[in-house]
């Protein structure tokens, strides 16, 4: 090996590392690899920014704006009618949600189409009477299912087209992954309906569908303001400070008015109640500094803590939110955003730790309270995916049909051959900002940075492991494999170590890593490249063995109850049948 292979290596090894450990996010690791290969030589300086300019990350923004564009528009409403109808059979009910999930995420964000079934989900559930557990895997699944079938479906297909336009002279088109992804996707998603949710562990702390995910009935307290106290006159803002956001003032109860989520600058008058939702610690602290008097534990629902103006959420952080690794006391909740944190969980379980210190993680599941016509956009800006609005309405109703329209007309281009993908549905989420069916700051909120980023960062170091040579020496064992094997074995092999990659580390990473050496492997075996890219394509997208692997698989762990160990139990399987289905399926459709 070369020096510039060599440190190539401990570049991408140590790349590998980061990922896996999660305590960096993967967009910092990729440029931190980026930086250093172009500190060492490894990439030019001058091209050190050219992946940001890519048409697959073009084409990855437009998607991801669409995306956000159909999540508003009618067709949603539509599919929630639907599956109100899908009975009380588990089978039943996880077919259809899985199947809905897979059909949109054919054409959208993975995760965009999971953001749409996951409150639809969890409705079905409530209304069965079952745990959520058993449809919010299944329907993660089958968004990474659905993703397999279009160019489109998700930003690996998007990086195996490039590089095939790269090599061939034309990248793969809108519906050229339909032969292989579908039969994959039917079979995936009839497997997880039938037989992947009995594979499901039951445990006795999972909730069932029709509890909350998070309560707060045991936690909620009534204090008196008396007239010695010296806050009669101080703002509330002053008693929540006491607190150090390890408290929150739900309600004030003023002369028989009751004022929901009260805002902190309110001024305190005597007999005043205060209505908290605190742990005893934090009770303790408020009432000794500002000589509150102890009138009992409230007897209130999480019903008697939202009105007309107030709502109460269950959200879901999402990967990359903003909340990530902060607590509650540093991003002032309350003072900058109106919210309440009433409680919070974590892979299912309710946490009763001093809410302001906690520091949130992808997944933590929380019950927010705030005024209702400004929830959806604060749940936007912070990063959080609404799980059950408890009676809260938090997307715009009756959407219009022309998103659905504009995408239609946008594909129909790239199919005739008429744009290039990236101009086609760059003009598409243009449209939909001209009709109005996304608002320029949805537009911007829509993109996944940290994905744009990841891309943007990651294409050059792919690129100098197949200018450097080190796509030549990864590919050597298995080109000497293919001295003693079959070519197809050679592939399997190939489809089998990229599976395994993207379960530690972004799937679009693996993508952009992975497919050099596919090419490379496919030239030394003297054999169309076609297969291999397409073996790379399907692995990407198979992160079915652990929660970070993806994020749809992160955002259901928490809402589930779902533990890391518990998706190999229905993600081994489905990768086996994967393989089995997939590669018969990729030497038939694309020969050797």
């Amino acid at each position: 090996m070369t020096t510039e292979q060599i440190l190539l290596f401990a570049i991408l090894g140590a790349a590998l590392l980061l990922f896996a450990w999660g305590r960096l996010r993967y967009d910092l690791v990729a440029m931190l690899a980026l930086l250093v290969a172009v500190v060492a030589g490894i990439v030019p300086a001058d091209h050190a920014f050219d992946g940001f300019g890519h048409p697959a990350v073009i084409t990855v923004a437009a998607i991801l704006i669409l995306s956000r564009a159909l999540r508003n528009s009618s067709l949603v409403d539509l599919a929630a009618r639907l599956l109100g109808s899908l009975g009380h059979r588990p089978s039943i009910q996880v077919l259809g949600l899985a199947l809905v999930t897979a059909i949109f995420s054919a054409f959208m964000n993975n995760v965009g189409a999971l953001a749409l079934m996951l409150p639809v989900a969890l409705a079905v559930a409530a209304e069965a009477k079952r745990p959520a557990s058993e449809v919010l895997m299944p329907i993660s699944f089958a968004s990474l299912l659905g993703g397999l079938t279009t160019l489109i479906g998700t930003p690996p297909n998007i990086v195996i087209a490039s590089f095939r336009a790269g090599e061939a002279g034309q990248p793969f088109g809108m519906f050229d992954f339909a032969p292989v992804g579908l039969s994959i996707a039917l079979v995936g998603v009839v497997f997880v309906a039938l037989v992947g949710w009995h594979l499901l562990p039951k445990r006795q702390e999972q909730q069932t569908g029709q509890r909350p995910l998070v309560a707060i009935e045991d936690y909620v307290t009534e204090v008196r303001l008396p007239a010695k106290s010296a806050y009669v006159g101080r703002r509330l803002v002053d008693i929540e400070t006491l607190g150090q956001a390890d408290l929150s003032v739900v309600a004030l109860v003023r002369n028989d008015d009751r004022i929901l989520a009260p805002s902190g600058f309110i001024r305190l008058q005597a007999g005043d109640i205060l209505i908290l939702e605190a742990d005893a610690e934090a009770l303790q602290l408020v009432l000794d500094k500002a000589e509150l008097e102890l009138v009992g534990a409230a007897d209130i629902s999480a019903g008697d803590l939202r009105s007309d103006r107030v709502g109460l959420v269950e959200a879901v952080i999402v990967p990359g939110s903003r909340m990530e690794g902060r607590t509650a006391r540093s991003m002032r909740l309350h003072t900058r955003f109106g919210l309440n944190l009433l409680a919070f969980a974590r892979q299912g379980e309710e946490q009763h730790e001093r809410l302001g210190q906690v520091r949130f993680a992808a997944g933590d599941v929380l019950l927010l309270q705030g005024e209702r016509e400004a929830l959806p956009d604060v749940l936007a800006a912070l990063g959080c995916l609404p799980l059950a609005g408890r009676d809260l309405q938090l997307r715009r109703r009756g959407g219009s049909p022309w998103s659905p329209l504009i995408f239609l007309i946008a594909i129909g281009t790239v199919v005739a051959g008429l744009l290039p993908p990236q101009i086609a549905f760059l003009g598409a989420a243009i449209g939909t900002l001209a009709v109005g069916d996304v608002h320029l700051r949805e537009l911007y909120e829509s993109i996944e940075w940290p994905v744009i980023v990841l891309l943007g960062a990651m294409i050059p170091v792919g690129m100098a492991l197949e200018s450097t040579g080190g796509s030549q020496t990864v590919a050597v064992p298995l080109l000497h494999l293919g001295g003693h094997a079959p070519a197809w074995v050679v592939l399997g092999l190939l489809m089998v170590v990229t599976m395994l990659l993207s379960d530690i580390m972004n799937n679009a990473a693996t993508a952009v890593l992975m497919a050099p050496i596919g090419i490379t492997v496919a030239h030394g075996l003297g054999a169309s490249v076609d297969p291999f890219l397409m073996a790379v394509a399907i692995g990407s997208s198979s992160t079915y063995l652990t929660p970070i692997g993806h994020q749809s698989n992160l955002l259901v762990m928490g809402p589930g109850g779902y533990r890391f160990s518990d998706y190999w139990r229905m993600g081994l399987p489905l990768d086996l049948l994967i393989l089995l289905v997939g590669l018969p399926m990729i030497l038939l459709i694309w020969p050797l």
